[in-house]
């Protein structure tokens, strides 16, 4: 039978291992038009597993268009919210990123799904001319100018250069093309497989190809879990 001094013995020594929370800014939900859902449950999960807590955070503005995930054509006349939509990934527990201040968490990651490259960024419509949300820019910004690690997943990457600027190293995985693209914007992009991730040293910033290469939730799972730890190490 356990005593209250020997509970509260065993919750400080729970606390003693959580790290500061991890911030995940979502792009909706669904990897056509938001985020992508397995990288972003794979992400909370490892953050979990490893003894960290994390918040999710999304803006509060509308999504470029709706896509039917069945057909992968536009819903047309539909629209939808991101953060709405970010909330049905986080089960209602998500914060809109204007309110977020970026002295509450220790890391940063936004994992991938074209919600990313549309939502977040217009980088899916604009390419290498492509400018980026204010508040995904000022929030990840804050965050590295405070020295804290930023963990990019997937398509997500493409916006290192928009967020860190010139010479700023990520990874898209193999793709040639968007690998030329971010190197037109000012980037640096080294090619990684699916199981491994890619760090700017200089700038704290983590990326991993997840789903630009991954066959199976299995494979993303590979990488996004260094990535996840990595930035855990680093917060």
């Amino acid at each position: 039978m356990l005593f209250s001094n020997d509970r509260q013995k065993i919750t400080n020594k729970h606390r003693e291992v959580i790290h500061e929370k991890i911030a995940v800014i979502l792009s909706g939900c669904g990897v056509f038009d938001g985020s992508e859902i397995y990288e972003s449950v794979l992400t909370l999960l490892r953050i979990e597993q490893q003894g960290s807590e994390y918040q999710c955070m999304a803006p509060d503005i509308e999504q470029l268009h709706v896509i039917n995930h069945l057909n992968g054509e536009v819903v047309e006349g539909e629209s939808r919210n991101v953060l709405v939509e970010a909330a049905r990934l986080a089960r209602g527990d998500i914060i809109n990123l204007a309110e977020a201040n970026s002295d509450d968490y220790a890391g940063l990651i936004i994992p991938g799904g074209f919600g990313a490259a549309k939502n977040l960024s217009d980088f899916a419509v604009n390419g290498a001319q492509s400018t980026i949300n204010n508040q995904v820019k000022l929030f990840a910004q804050a965050m590295h100018h405070a020295g804290k690690p930023v963990g990019l997943i997937c398509i997500a990457p493409t916006m290192t250069p928009l967020i860190f600027g010139e010479g700023a190293t990520c990874t898209i995985g193999t793709d040639t093309d968007i690998a030329g693209t971010i190197e037109t914007m000012g980037g640096s992009h080294q090619s990684c497989p699916v199981s491994e991730i890619v760090i700017d040293q200089e700038r704290n910033i983590i990326s991993t190809p997840a789903y630009m290469l991954a066959g199976s939730i299995s494979e993303a799972a590979s990488g996004i879990n260094k990535l996840v730890d990595e930035v855990l190490q680093r917060a």
